[in-house]
């Protein structure tokens, strides 16, 4: 099974794994197509985090985390969010692709080789694709933008590609594309290619330089874990936010989350409250060691400042970001799952030169003050949000899970995995029910309760009782997220993606 944001991407590792591939091999050709289809998500200029596991459970993460320029020091202290000085970072998602194959070759039989599994990708981005909504809804949201990103209109713009249901070509992101199905990842770092990327955004003042790209690793790491209602949930180390929706769900088994029925305001007044708490504790991430940030006592104690009738104070600025979410499982029951991202929606706004390809605005997310822990350095890595899920049970993969949205990515989940795994809920229900997103929304700056209205009058009456103030939104709002679910045990898989998304699962016999 293969679930994304996007038909044409799941179809692209469905394909694969009807012609035997792995789920690793499966994940790259989705993940490539979603860079030409979803290119205001994530793209070549981004980048990708793992969680893959084999039939035992053995699990690994990828950090496909583009580093910090070598040049930081000639930076100031505040990047700005949009435009050359915030693609001051190098892109780890094709990086990761090479981390990735290298594992599949080694332990999971792969036998594809990356031109095959870019072929997909390549004819998209030559041929055209039927502008989805959520591409023209964003190419729209910042027109009055994107006239000043180097670039970006001769690649993007509405009136360069034309009316919403004519092709939406990427020549030139083909050739690219081309070029690493050629001659594989190291063109992108270390060959023409690279030097063409560094070239197209030294014009554009970029600081990032062709050794900044040749430096660029993707290791492999192992993940965070926390047991909560006798599974296994597993995340990405620091410096993502894995820990704080690991430490959500600890919270809501705590507060009996499984006993209150989904739809009684007092679940998403409970799913809010353990919220708060861990986003009061996320600052700690960069300090002090996971497993001290996961300990039963202090689970404990997040738990008990929660009041029962009584809504906490938001505590948390508002961090914007767009992700894709990807997940694929194969026939021997190996599991990926995957977040692709170039942070911002259309990430820097800097088209690199000729080259078609997006860079990303990751380094906007370092702190410029003395002596933070988010100081930007020379290849650190900033803070970064994405934080793809996979839940063992018994030793193997049973739960896969993921969702776009920076600061709302472990709010969407706690509603999510609550369901599905507190609650039994199929896939497609989890992912259908109405969600919360707490803190500013792209077009609303005040830091309320954002629900769902298909929640009903009544639970928002019983959440404004309990001293939430609400902003009532629209039902399947894609403000709240757009996640991605497959569960497996012995007998089927179940999987959907995100009735907010341009997406679907496909599964095989």
């Amino acid at each position: 099974m293969v679930t994304t944001p996007h038909a044409a991407a799941t179809e692209a590792g469905a394909r694969i794994l009807r012609c035997g591939g792995n789920a690793i091999e499966a994940a790259i050709a989705a993940g490539a197509v979603l860079a030409v289809v979803y290119p205001h998500f994530c793209g070549l200029g981004g980048d990708g985090l793992w969680l893959v596991s084999d039939e035992t459970g053995k699990t690994e993460c990828i950090m496909g985390i583009g580093q910090a320029t070598a040049h930081a020091a000639m930076l100031p202290d505040r990047l700005p969010l949009r435009g050359p000085l915030s693609a001051a970072g190098s892109a780890g998602l094709v990086r990761s692709w090479d981390t990735a194959l290298a594992l599949s070759r080694a332990h999971w039989d792969g036998t594809f080789r990356l031109a095959h599994l870019l072929d997909p990708a390549i004819e998209h981005a030559s041929e055209g694709i039927t502008p989805s909504p959520s591409l023209m809804h964003w190419l729209r949201f910042r027109q009055a933008e994107w006239p000043d990103w180097s670039g970006f209109a001769a690649n993007f713009g509405i009136g360069a590609q034309g009316a919403a249901d004519t092709p939406f070509r990427q020549p030139a992101l083909a050739e690219s594309l081309r070029a690493i199905a050629c001659d594989g990842p190291e063109e992108f770092y270390e060959g023409a290619l690279a030097r063409r990327i560094a070239a197209g955004l030294a014009g554009a003042g970029a600081p990032l330089d062709a050794a900044d790209l040749a430096a660029t690793i993707a290791p492999r790491d192992a993940p965070v874990g926390l047991d909560v209602a006798g599974m296994r949930l597993l995340a990405p180390p620091p410096p993502t936010q894995g820990v704080t929706t690991l430490a959500i769900m600890g919270i809501l088994e705590r507060l009996g989350i499984a006993g209150i029925n989904p739809d009684d305001p007092q679940f998403y007044h409970l799913v809010a409250e353990a919220i708060k708490q861990a986003f009061l504790d996320r600052p700690h991430i960069l300090t002090t060691p996971a497993p001290d940030l996961l300990a039963p006592q202090r689970l404990d104690a997040m738990a008990a400042r929660i009041r029962q009738d009584d809504a906490l104070e938001w505590p948390h600025p508002f961090q914007s970001g767009d992700t894709v979410f990807l997940a694929a499982v194969d026939a021997r029951g190996r599991a990926v799952s995957l977040l692709q991202s170039i942070y911002f929606d259309w990430g820097s706004g800097i088209v690199a030169g000729d080259t078609g390809i997006l860079w990303q605005n990751r380094a906007a997310a370092f702190n410029g003050l003395p002596g933070h822990p988010q100081r930007i350095q020379p290849g650190a890595w900033p803070f970064f949000t994405l934080n793809p899920g996979l839940a063992l049970s018994g030793g193997r993969p049973a739960l896969l899970y993921g969702t776009q949205g920076a600061d709302g990515q472990p709010q969407t989940l706690a509603t999510v995995l609550s369901r599905a795994i507190m609650h039994g809920m199929s896939p497609a229900a989890a992912l259908a029910g109405p969600r919360l997103l707490l803190g500013r929304g792209f077009a609303d700056d005040a830091d309320t309760l954002k629900i769902e209205s298909s929640a009903g009058e009544a639970t928002m009456a019983g959440l404004r009782t309990r001293g939430h103030q609400l902003s009532p939104i629209a039902p399947l709002n894609p403000l709240c997220g757009q996640a991605g679910l497959i569960a497996i045990d012995t007998t089927r898989l179940r999987g959907a993606h995100d009735p907010r998304s341009d997406g679907c699962a496909i599964g095989l016999e």
